[in-house]
Order: C-alpha cells, then sequence, then structure tokens
C-alpha cells in the first residue's frame, strides 16, 4: 500500500517548510557539556527533558519540522557506555518521543497550529567515528556494514512513531547507496536524503551530485534531497545544481559559517559567519528550496526570523 508523503501536505499550503535549528548548541546554552563523541546523544542518557525543551523553544519559534536527538544514537555508540542494543533503541526511541511529548505541548499552547512534524535524525557512520569524517567521507565500510550500523536506529525510530526520516550530513556515496537500499526492507519508511559537500556540484567524498541524484531518483521513499551542516555561503550555488538535477523539494539547513573542530570539538568563527538564514532565504527560494531550516550553530531566534517571512497559508501551484 503506497504511504502518504508526510511533507505533502504543507507543501501545498506554505510556500517553504520551517526546520528546526541546531539542538546541541541550545543544549550547550543550557549547560550541557558535548565535548563528548556521542554528542548530543549524550543529553538522551542524562537529561532528556532538556531536549524536549529545546524541542519546544523551536515549535515556539515557528518549526513545522522537530529533527530528533538521534544523530549520533547508535546502539555502537552506546556499547562505549557499556549499554546492551535493547537499551540504545530504547534511548533511540525516547528521542522521538521527546519530539512527539513538546509537539503535543505546543499543540496545547496553541490550538490554530497545523501539522507538525518529527523527523528522526539518522546521521552517518562518520558522526560515530567522531572525528569529523561527516565532512570528509573518506571512511570505507561495505554496504552489509552500513546497513547492519543504520538498522537498529532506523528500526527504532520507525516503531516510535517518526513521521519521516532525516538521513543527515551524509558525505559518502557508498553509505547513501546502502542506506537507500535499507529503507526497501520498511516499505512504509519515508526521508529526505541530504549531504555535506566538497563543493557545489560533489559530495564531500568527491562523488558528482548528478551521479548520486540519478541513482537515488529510482528510490520512492526518497521525498525530499538537499545539503546540511556546510557553510552559508555555499548554500546557493549548491542548491541551484541540485534543482538542475532533480524535481524533487531541496532541503537546506546550513551551519552558521563556523568551522569545527573534530579534536577539541569546538566551533570556530570566521569570514562570514556573522551572516543570517533569512538573509539567504530569496536566493534559496528561487534555487528551489522548499525545507529551511538551520544546523550546528543556529538557534530559534534564525528559526523565528525565519518563521516571519512565510505566508500563513500560500498555496503553490500544482
Amino acid at each position: 500500500m503506497p504511504q502518504i508523503n508526510p511533507l505533502t501536505a504543507l507543501l501545498k499550503s506554505h510556500a517553504f517548510i520551517v526546520l528546526d535549528g541546531a539542538l546541541a548548541t541550545e543544549l550547550e546554552a543550557r549547560g550541557c557539556n558535548l565535548a563528548d563523541n556521542l554528542w548530543s546523544a549524550k543529553v538522551l542518557m542524562e537529561n532528556p527533558q532538556l531536549i524536549r525543551d529545546v524541542h519546544l523553544d523551536y515549535f515556539r519559534a515557528g518549526a513545522q519540522v522537530a529533527i530528533t536527538a538521534s544523530y549520533q544514537a547508535t546502539p555502537a555508540g552506546f556499547a562505549a557506555r557499556g549499554l546492551t542494543e535493547s537499551q540504545s533503541r530504547s534511548l533511540i526511541a525516547h528521542s522521538v518521543a521527546l519530539a512527539q511529548e513538546a509537539r503535543e505541548i505546543y499543540h496545547a499552547e496553541n490550538t490554530s497550529v497545523g501539522s507538525l512534524l518529527v523527523a528522526g535524525s539518522v546521521g552517518p557512520y562518520g558522526a560515530y567515528l567522531a572525528d569529523g569524517a561527516e565532512y570528509r567521507g573518506d571512511y570505507v565500510r561495505s554496504a552489509e556494514e552500513f546497513q547492519a550500523f543504520h538498522r537498529p536506529r532506523i528500526e527504532a525510530l520507525l516503531n516510535a512513531g517518526a513521521d519521516l526520516l532525516a538521513c543527515e550530513t551524509l558525505p559518502s556515496f557508498a553509505e547513501i547507496e546502502a542506506l537507500a537500499d535499507l529503507l526497501l526492507d520498511y516499505p512504509q519508511a519515508q526521508a529526505w536524503f541530504s549531504f555535506t559537500l566538497r563543493d557545489e556540484s560533489h559530495l564531500s567524498d568527491g562523488t558528482p551530485l548528478a551521479q548520486v541524484v540519478e541513482t537515488l531518483a529510482n528510490y520512492s521513499q526518497i521525498v525530499a534531497l538537499g545539503i546540511n551542516c556546510i557553510a552559508l555561503e555555499k548554500t546557493t550555488a549548491a542548491l541551484k545544481h541540485l534543482h538542475s538535477l532533480t524535481a524533487l523539494p531541496l532541503v537546506v539547513y546550513p551551519n552558521s559559517g563556523e568551522t569545527y573542530d573534530a579534536t577539541t570539538k569546538e566551533w570556530h568563527a570566521h569570514g562570514d559567519s556573522c551572516a543570517s538564514l533569512v538573509g539567504y532565504l530569496p536566493q534559496w527560494l528561487e534555487a528551489g528550496a522548499r525545507l529551511i531550516g538551520g544546523c550546528c550553530r543556529t538557534s530559534p531566534k534564525d528559526i523565528a526570523a525565519l518563521s516571519e517571512k512565510r505566508p500563513v497559508e500560500k498555496a503553490i501551484a500544482g
């Protein structure tokens, strides 16, 4: 039985869908130390209600999609903390429940708000390595190894009721292919795939985006494509290139323009990092972006500024 695309109704009634922003940045602002291989997944173990509070802040700022705190939440990662696979799956499922709880609270506060979605974050194998590999894509595993790594998290997210999957920050073509094939085992699943890039037309591992898009066109469960966690100034050219390759809605949620030091687990500002998400909005819309938010080092203020530019009800022809 064909699945209903959870994005369809929102895309018909809004010029663009507002995604949330950085989770880790807001957790750090609440006193969490995330200089850890588990990153924000550490808080799932230690203080999960803070995650719910951040999700709620983003809904209140106008986000229509909450991305769960499961980017680095995997049985492989949690095993280093002595957790069993069953315990790990429970924590991953809890990441969905926290976002759902925030959604329920916000719906109670604002009964006129429309549909709000929970996207289950599926970060790359490179994030588990915790050495910045998600910006390089230079790791090599077999398709079977990638699928064994991702399967427990995907199952936990779907079983917990995530509306769709956010397969994000993907730098490796081999991993992207393995993930797309894995989705076939879960016909109820729908996902967006978003990439990190070497330049406007290549994945971080050097694969041409044209090759990536051509391959993914064979998978109907992938309902949007795009880019995330890249610098603001690199976004528009990449979106224009993607727009020339696919008719799918495009996703964009860049970081603030700062650069990440994988050794210290810290971000460093330089250059044009003071630019804003909303300042790029006209360019992104012109380049085909329909799901728009922020990644690392962005905040509810950034998301509120995007939301203020979104007409409440703007029907899109076709």
